[in-house]
């Protein structure tokens, strides 16, 4: 990449490039739904999660989800060894443990109600999630500072608990209720 020229843009390619805190404030205004990944150590059962808003279902056949996992992350490197994640996808209710699993607060679990699920043992939070998926992890790709992460769904598991957690504008809400 060139040199960049006062004003954000490269003097080899005339691209214009943005700030990182431009292009936070532009997807703040994308309003999206609120999960968290989750994952077990294979070797101890340590249990591992971060917040996640940046979830795509890649393809249906196979069923396949992407997530977005920074560089670095002790739970990235968890999803490596173990070789599969979960998605707990949050309802209205599960503000509280989006933020829990959004900073660095030791010991996580303890503050929150999950039990194992499926055979893996994928940590499952039961009072926050109206679902859960279970993946096997095909591939990754590292993009700047995160990875993109694939997992093929192997299991589902969901309850009606309420509509989705949604996150936007910075600030939590939840999925607005319309009349029939």
């Amino acid at each position: 990449m060139g040199e960049l020229m006062p004003g954000g843009r490269s003097a080899s390619t005339g691209v214009s490039f943005v700030s990182p805190r431009a292009g936070a404030d532009l997807m703040s205004g994308f309003p999206t739904g609120v999960a968290v990944i989750t994952t077990r150590c294979p070797t101890s059962g340590q249990p591992y999660g971060l917040t996640c808003s940046s979830l795509v279902s890649v393809t249906l056949e196979p069923p396949t989800l992407l997530v977005s996992v920074k560089t670095g992350s002790p739970v990235l490197d968890a999803i490596h060894r173990s070789r599969v994640f979960g998605v707990n996808l949050l309802h209205e209710n599960g503000e509280r443990a989006a933020r829990i699993f959004s900073t660095p607060i030791p010991d996580r679990f303890d503050q929150i109600n999950w039990e194992p699920s499926g055979v893996s043992g994928i940590p499952w939070l039961i009072d926050d999630s109206f679902a859960l998926a279970e993946c096997a992890l095909t591939e990754t790709h590292e993009v700047g500072d995160h990875v993109l992460t694939l997992g093929r769904i192997t299991r589902i598991d969901g309850t009606a608990k309420g509509p989705p957690l949604m996150y936007g504008l910075r600030t939590f809400a939840s999925w607005p209720v319309r009349a029939s």
